[in-house]
């Protein structure tokens, strides 16, 4: 079922129990089976929402993912009205992301987020100076040594 005013960008692929409400966005690259998407909620590109409920104006940033098979079971994933899902974030079901609620890029959700809450699950950036340069020069030699 497509609703009025909604559309769907190339290459993407909607799979059977696939409902877009009225001006859904469903742009490049992006899957959505067994998926109901409330009004005007975007998933513009590079993501896949599967056994999912979206809700009226949320977003789901480029890469989002719903992982919603275990191995054994299918899980199901629901997103609240005008919640803001990051970039390259993996949402783990069976979890529920509240109404407005925001999950930073990179993030991977593994418990449920209440409305108007932040989520960030993600490691921790370490930064190691002159790491690549002495790996660069480590490298060389033997790269020299070989020829």
């Amino acid at each position: 079922v497509i609703g009025a005013g909604a559309s769907v960008g190339p290459f993407a692929r909607l799979r059977p129990g696939t409902e877009l409400s009225k001006d859904v966005k469903i742009g490049n690259f992006v899957e959505v089976k067994n998926a109901k998407v409330g009004e005007g909620a975007k998933l513009p590109h590079l993501t896949y929402a599967g056994d999912a409920m979206i809700g009226a104006g949320a977003n789901l940033g480029a890469g989002t993912i719903t992982c919603n098979y275990d191995g054994f079971s299918k899980h199901r994933t629901e997103i609240g009205a005008e919640a803001f899902i990051g970039s390259n974030s993996a949402l783990v079901a069976p979890v529920s992301i509240g109404a407005r609620a925001y999950v930073g890029s990179g993030s991977v959700i593994t418990k449920n987020v209440e409305a108007d809450a932040l989520a960030v699950a993600r490691g921790r950036q370490a930064d190691f100076k002159g790491w690549a340069a002495k790996f660069r020069a480590a490298n060389s030699a033997r790269k020299k040594d070989k020829s």
